[in-house]
């Protein structure tokens, strides 16, 4: 029932529609206890041109979980005030009694970090039913209730349909008035959060540019097919893309260079590439790690994913709070593909996220959009040369791949580029011209300078021999790696990768004790 309780709200707001979201539409959220919480919202105003108006302090509890009770008397009542005394919406009864606002001001609500993350569940929940076990459950993402907290006469338990889900246009184009975005500006550290919104800003002017790395892992169709649509968008994008689909997730120290996007799962904490010390996302990078609890918690940079991510550089991510169930979770290909579109991080968030009132949350400033200069405006920095140029060869061919592969080798014979020939041989891979891929990915291996560059190469051809299940030829491939490259840090994955094809012996048993009296 709670589900579809707003399927047809929009049938009984007004034909009162906001712009697409702009600074005048946002409304930031702080905790009014916590002095650095109130400086990042003034940070972020600054940054966003957001007016001081629309800055709203509240007195919350300071700890990251609180009880449904503390949610409604310090939080959504409170909330509710502010948005009446200010006259930023005007809320009505609908048909069935319930009320609901009809025009709003606000479309956009950034928390800052110090408002609570999570509501828990209640003492005492219903019994589950098998048939249905959301149903019971009244736990949530505070960000996700917020979002429709304007709405009265709703119960708590279970999930509230997102009318927005899967939308096509921005928020300011649909006749939505009782739905606000929500995002959030939180991580380990309050300079986590400050380096989060420069990154965002500094990156549209520039746009994102950089390797994409999708980990399929084989968990489940549902999400192994978001992620596989993810990687077919980005090479029609013109993005090169790393996709591993082997079981397992990519390993300790894996060589991730030049990382601007990054999606995979399903590890219950951060691992493979992210636990080296040395690794860090290109600014302003879009990474998402899909997991039942990936923000379970904000505080620890070495536990889960939301906050490890920030903390290793990433500009945006969605996660949950608790188990969302796959299908109630952020829908990944989605995500992605409106951000690809252009549109802001909160709309594509929401954009992919069937149900309000449960466990996603965004994090990241909501008006960024990472790829508006896909079509190739913006200033210009070096290190993006290659990679915009790979994306201009789509535009110019998008509708010739075999042109647009000669104009790349040809480029990459003239300019000496290791991303060129990695390009084209992750892009003849994914065509399933594996031969054709693995010579330029060896040409690139010794086009590239540093050692992660080259070192990935090997990864990509060990793999090439690992799905084709030529086993000795990928042993040789690492074993010769290793030769190469000796006792580094991101070794370890080569080593992790030998495990898997080539396990070790296992130790010789210990040969049990007689016992006392016997020979």
């Amino acid at each position: 029932m709670r589900f579809s309780f707003l399927g047809a709200l929009w049938l009984a707001a007004a034909a009162w529609v906001c712009a697409s979201p702009f600074p005048e539409s946002v409304a930031i959220l702080y905790n009014a206890d916590v002095p650095e919480s109130e400086e990042l919202a003034r940070s972020y105003a600054a940054a966003r041109f957001v007016p001081a108006g629309n800055l709203v302090g509240l007195s919350l509890p300071q700890k990251p979980v609180i009880s449904r009770a503390e949610y409604i008397s310090t939080l959504q009542d409170p909330l509710r005030a502010e948005f009446d005394k200010r006259g930023w919406w005007k809320r009505a009864k609908d048909p069935n009694g319930g009320i609901l606002p009809v025009e709003n001001r606000i479309r956009v609500l950034v928390t800052m970090r110090g408002v609570p993350l999570k509501i828990a569940p209640g003492p005492k929940p219903p019994a589950t039913d098998p048939k249905d076990p959301v149903a019971s459950r009244d736990e949530a993402s505070v960000d996700s209730e917020l979002a429709l907290f304007g709405v009265e006469g709703v119960p708590t338990a279970g999930v509230l349909t997102n009318v927005f889900f899967e939308s096509k246009v921005g928020i300011g184009d649909v006749n939505f008035p009782f739905l606000i975005l929500t995002s959030r500006i939180d991580s380990a550290s309050w300079e986590t959060c400050e380096r989060m919104i420069r990154d965002a800003v500094a990156t549209e002017a520039t746009g994102l540019w950089g390797m994409a790395y999708v980990d399929i892992a084989n968990k489940f169709p549902q999400g192994d097919d978001w992620l596989r649509a993810i990687a077919k968008a980005n090479i029609a994008a013109g993005i090169p893309t790393v996709v591993d689909r082997f079981n397992d997730t990519l390993p300790r120290h894996y060589p991730m260079t030049a990382a601007a996007i990054y999606y995979g799962w399903y590890d219950a904490h951060v691992s493979g590439p992210f636990v080296n010390p040395r690794f860090r996302f290109r600014p302003g990078a879009v990474a998402a790690h899909l997991h039942s609890f990936s923000a379970d918690q904000l505080s620890d940079a070495s536990r889960h994913w939301c906050a490890p991510l920030l903390e290793k550089g990433a500009a945006a991510t969605v996660g949950n709070v608790y188990e969302p169930y796959l299908h109630l979770t952020h829908h990944f290909e989605t995500f992605h593909q409106r951000l690809l579109e252009g549109f802001t991080l909160a709309e594509a968030a929401w954009m992919s996220i069937p149900v309000a009132s449960w466990q996603g949350v965004v994090l990241g400033d909501p008006l960024y959009r990472p790829f508006e200069r896909l079509d190739g405006t913006g200033e210009i920095a070096g290190a993006d040369t290659d990679f915009r140029a790979l994306r201009a060869a789509v535009l110019q061919w998008r509708e010739e791949p075999a042109e647009r592969h000669s104009q790349i080798a040809m480029a990459a014979e003239r300019t000496g580029s290791g991303v060129f020939e990695e390009a084209l041989g992750l892009e003849l891979g994914e065509l399933g011209l594996a031969a054709e891929a693995a010579q330029w990915l060896r040409k690139a291996r010794t086009r590239y300078v540093t050692t992660d560059d080259r070192m990935r190469q090997d990864f990509h051809l060990a793999a090439i021999d690992r799905a084709a299940n030529r086993k000795d030829s990928a042993i040789r491939v690492l074993r010769d790696a290793q030769t190469r490259y000796g006792p580094i840090p991101e070794a370890d994955a080569l080593k992790a990768w030998l495990d898997i094809i080539d396990p070790p012996p296992s130790p010789p048993a210990i040969p049990a004790l007689s016992p006392p009296g016997n020979p």
